[in-house]
């Protein structure tokens, strides 16, 4: 990386624009950047800084995204500005930032921010033209970080030398300096993986602890299972043994309770065997006394049988009679059939002959029938005259209808002739008050339109009248803020000055004996400044910029709040005019009266729009009915004659059908009625003739069937006959007669039944207690062997999930076993790392050997050979090693500690160590080549022998095509080095002056 210009402008103290041509100051290889103090050479390193990373080495980036980084002395218009040209990795680029700026606001009052700007721009050598690259911060940022290598730390170490800080570093313990090479090595995922390590260590040890607690669970329900007679081992979660301890009493337990369910077993069969005896011998009584019982029972039923015998036989004698009775059942049923089928018959033709006249009482079937014919010839002779009568009642019906539509037309012409008499009077008064709501109407929008500007400009004078008043104290505020401003301002001011002018009484408060100077690098201080009455430290300085600030901030807001009174008024004013606001309130309350009832009036319109459409509705409606009933009128008069006429003829036809009837009808019905009785009575005469002769056949046919049966007469067959109830009851006896008689028979002939009842009564009683004492036994002996085998499952079960545990477990161990051990190792607690040496401090340990190495091949020139910078992996104290520095004095023979250096060797030990810093950087970042570098303070240290022996090293760095810059107050540095940038400063600003080699 060679840079190549440098643009500033409004940045830091440097007010107006300044440049930097790098090209002319890198000719001779070295040049000086030199200064008083607090003009504002470091600022030209942080522009650098800002120009590439965005950002400022340490607390000078401040808060608010680098809006602190504007020059105080800049002009308000002018923007704060970094632009950097140069080149890397052999790309030319030139790139330009711009951090945030407060301006004041085009337009109106008040300051608005801008946001931060950034262009990378890069030079094409074949159209010798820059081409814009992006103006992303994002993008730019991660651009420059993969060109460079680095981050912002990184180059800060690396290519702007604090020697300060690695003065520091060379005296710094194992800790601090573990920081400092921890942030340029980026050694991040060393320790992310000592926490990583550890993170695990933590989770399998706490996966253990829980497999074993839920191990230790099981061994409490073996416990509860055997009934605590297992011991369980006194040992808690991730001890170790506790898986052997836990699995060896289960198998302890689960022997114990195999010994027990041997016994109960035992038990349980001499239980069975004495309770298969007692159940024989119960058994054996039990079947002695059925059969005793029963043999006696059969003796009992024996004797009810002989009782019975007699009523037995005369059964058997009354079923036999039924049986003969059974053959003349069929002739029976006939005669009654036939007997009941001609009483019917009788009693029909009885009361179809009460109905006859006299004449015809005593006639036969034949007559009767003759008689029904000739009352249907006469019958059929009258439907014409009975379709006449229809007719005639319908036209009568219909005259009827016509006599009501003309009395209903007759009141529909009156009525409609009522109502259009007032029709001109109704409609002038409906069309009167539409067009009265319509006016209202219109008078009402004008109104409205009206309304709204007279409102808006009333408010407009009550807040214009408000305003007025508001606008002077606003003004008054406003100038009473700006002085207080200038006051402030001017006090600051002074006070700034005055600080300037004792800065350096401040800066020897500081000094200490042996500690280097901040300004000049001595370590002697003969004669530091003192401070004289009145002296203005920084805090006082800052407390009166805080109050300037603040007075300044009032005062802003002070005018911001002027200008939005004024706004105000102004608009107010344009919308009320000059017009007093008493007037305008009256104007607006008159115009919302006169509105108000105009949208009274208005509101009736569409009701009395309604209201005519009604009315001429109607009005047609009623003019259509009066027409329509004087053409129905009409239409009737014709119908009326035609309906008469026919009325006429139909009346003398049926004078002449109905005879002396009232009407054809009743001589109809009267026909109709002498025909049905006459058919009626020849029907059950013939009947009548018929059931007579078929009752005299079944009369001969039951006599010959009863005597062939062996009856006497008919009536005795008749009385032998059974119902089917009653045979199946007196048959359903005998059966039970004959089946009792048969299992007595069966039961006293049993050879074992006639044994018992030879032998002495069993004793039930004792036999039953004897079984029901065994069976409580066995259940017993039962109930404890369940429970002894349902202890042993529940063992074998819980131990075999033990030891399914714990095979399970034994991975994780093994995982936490090895695991906590290379946690331990990594973090340097473990016994096998003797050192105790971390991770990252091993990693940082060997950097640290590689940038010894480097440091060492200039710190031999620049000591003349005396001095070799080694690294230690020594403990200090109880402490842990691996980040030691010592220094090898060539001239002793001896390594002693850094801190031993006098205040020049520790200079150029420091800046020998930054710049071996700077080349194991420089190849860690990937090889990036550093063609400038600078290095701040420290010369002033050194005699003059040491300074030319420092210069010929750093004059060296030319051969690899380097430029240093060297930053320092030694006067005869100015003298050594001729290519020069001086900041000068003053009360607009530091400006910069640049003089070449030549």
């Amino acid at each position: 990386m060679r840079l190549h210009r440098l643009d500033i402008t409004a940045f830091g103290p440097f007010g107006a624009s300044q440049s930097v041509d790098f090209d002319d100051l890198s000719a001779a290889g070295l040049f000086l950047l030199h200064g008083p103090t607090g003009a504002g050479k470091t600022s030209v390193l942080d522009a650098v800084c800002y120009s590439l990373y965005g950002s400022v080495p340490g607390a000078r980036q401040g808060s608010g995204q680098g809006m602190t980084l504007r020059s105080d002395h800049a002009a308000p218009g002018t923007r704060t500005e970094v632009r950097l040209e140069l080149t890397v990795a052999g790309r030319r680029l030139e790139i330009t930032r711009q951090p945030p700026w407060e301006r004041l606001k085009l337009r109106g009052k008040g300051t608005t921010v801008d946001k931060a700007q950034t262009w990378l721009r890069e030079y094409d050598p074949t159209t010798r033209a820059w081409k814009d690259l992006s103006r992303s911060h994002q993008e730019i940022g991660e651009e420059i970080t993969q060109l460079l290598g680095m981050s912002r730390e990184q180059f800060c170490q690396v290519v702007l030398l604090p020697q300060g800080d690695f003065a520091r570093f060379l005296r710094a313990d194992a800790e601090a300096r573990g920081k400092l090479l921890g942030r340029l090595f980026d050694t991040r995922r060393f320790a992310e993986v000592e926490k990583r390590l550890a993170e695990r260590r933590r989770a399998t040890e706490a996966q253990v602890r829980e497999g074993d607690a839920a191990l230790l669970a099981d061994a409490h329900r073996m416990q509860q299972a055997a009934g605590g007679a297992m011991e369980l081992p006194e040992l808690a979660p991730g001890e170790p043994g506790l898986a052997e301890a836990v699995l060896e009493a289960a198998a302890v337990a689960r022997a114990t309770a195999r010994e027990l369910l041997t016994i109960a077993d035992r038990r349980l069969s001499a239980a069975e065997s004495a309770r298969a005896a007692t159940g024989r011998e119960l058994a054996d009584a039990r079947e002695l006394d059925r059969l005793q019982r029963r043999f006696a029972e059969a003796r009992e039923r024996a004797a009810r049988l002989a009782e019975r015998s007699d009523a037995h036989r005369a059964a058997q004698e009354r079923m036999e009679r039924a049986r003969k009775a059974e053959a003349v059942a069929p002739a029976l049923e006939l005669r009654d059939a036939a007997d009941s089928e001609h009483r019917r018959a009788a009693a029909a033709e009885a009361r179809a002959r009460a109905l006859l006249p006299q004449a015809l009482a005593d006639a036969g079937a034949a007559p009767l029938a003759a008689a029904a014919r000739r009352a249907a010839e006469e019958l059929g002779g009258l439907e014409s005259a009975r379709r006449a009568e229809r007719r005639l009642a319908a036209l009568v019906e219909e005259r009827a209808g016509l006599d009501r539509q003309e009395r209903a037309d007759e009141e529909v012409r009156q009525e409609a002739e009522t109502w259009l008499a007032d029709w001109e009077t109704v409609r002038t008064a409906l069309r009167s008050r539409v067009d009265s709501a319509q006016e209202a109407a219109t008078r009402a929008e004008q109104l409205a339109v009206q309304r709204d500007p007279a409102r808006r400009r009333l408010t407009a004078a009550r807040q214009r009248d408000r305003l007025a008043d508001d606008t002077e104290a606003a003004r008054q505020r406003a100038l009473a803020a700006a002085e207080d401003a200038v006051e402030a301002r001017a006090h600051w001011l002074d006070l700034k000055e005055q600080r300037l002018h004792g800065i350096a009484a401040e800066l020897a408060a500081n000094l200490t004996d042996g500690t280097p100077c901040a300004v000049c690098g001595a370590t002697r201080h003969p004669a530091p400044a003192r401070k004289t009455a009145g002296h203005v430290d920084r805090e006082a300085e800052e407390r009166a910029l805080t109050a300037y600030q603040t007075a300044d901030e009032l005062r802003a807001q002070a005018e911001r709040h002027l200008g939005a009174v004024r706004e105000a008024l102004a608009a107010a004013r344009a919308e009320a005019g000059d017009t007093p606001t008493a007037q305008l309130a009256e104007e607006a309350e008159e115009l919302e009266g006169a509105y108000t009832r105009a949208r009274a009036t208005a509101s009736g319109l569409h009701a009395a729009q309604e209201e005519l459409r009604r009315a001429e509705g109607e009005r047609e409606q009623r003019v259509a009915a009066q027409q329509q009933a004087a053409v129905r009128s009409a239409s009737r008069v014709a119908g009326r004659d035609r309906l008469e006429r026919e009325q006429a003829a139909l009346e003398e036809e049926l004078t002449r059908a109905r005879g002396a009837a009232e009407s054809v009808t009743a001589r109809a019905a009267q026909l109709e009625r002498r025909a049905a009785l006459l058919t009626d009575a020849a029907d059950t005469a013939r009947a009548a003739e018929d059931t007579a002769r078929r009752l005299k056949d079944a009369d001969a046919r039951l006599a010959d069937a009863a005597f062939r049966a062996g009856f006497d007469t008919p009536a005795d067959a008749a009385a032998a006959l059974l119902d089917d109830t009653a045979h199946r009851e007196l048959q359903r006896r005998l059966d039970a007669w004959q089946s009792e008689d048969a299992a007595v028979r069966a039961v006293l002939a049993e050879a074992d039944t006639a044994d018992a009842a030879r032998r002495p009564p069993a004793d039930l009683t004792t036999a039953e207690q004897a079984a029901a004492d065994a069976d409580r036994r066995l259940r017993e002996a039962s109930s404890a062997r369940d429970a002894a085998d349902r202890c042993r499952a529940e063992l074998d079960r819980l131990s075999a999930h033990a030891a399914t545990s714990v095979r399970r477990l034994a991975p994780l161990r093994e995982e936490h076993t090895r695991v906590a051990r290379l946690a331990s190792l990594a973090a340097g607690t473990s016994a096998d790392n003797e050192r105790r040496m971390r991770l990252e401090s091993y990693v940082l340990a060997a950097r640290l050997e590689q940038v010894a190495a480097a440091a060492t091949a200039r710190l031999l020139r620049m000591s003349s050979g005396r001095y070799t910078l080694v690294h230690s992996d020594d403990r200090s104290g109880r402490g842990r090693s691996g980040l030691g520095l010592h220094v090898v004095d060539a001239w002793t023979g001896r390594e002693r500690d850094t801190a031993t250096l006098s205040g020049g060797e520790t200079f150029f030990a420091s800046l020998a160590l930054a710049l071996g810093l700077a080349d194991v950087v420089t190849d860690e970042a990937g090889g990036v080549r550093l063609d400038t570098l600078f290095i701040d303070e420290g010369f002033g240290s050194l005699d003059d022998q040491t300074l030319d022996e420092v210069l010929d090293v750093l004059d060296a760095l030319r051969e690899r095509d380097r430029s240093v810059g060297i930053v320092s107050h030694v006067p005869d540095l100015r003298r050594r080095i001729h290519a020069q940038l001086e900041v000068v400063k003053g009360r607009s600003g530091s400006v910069l002056r640049q003089r070449g080699a030549g």
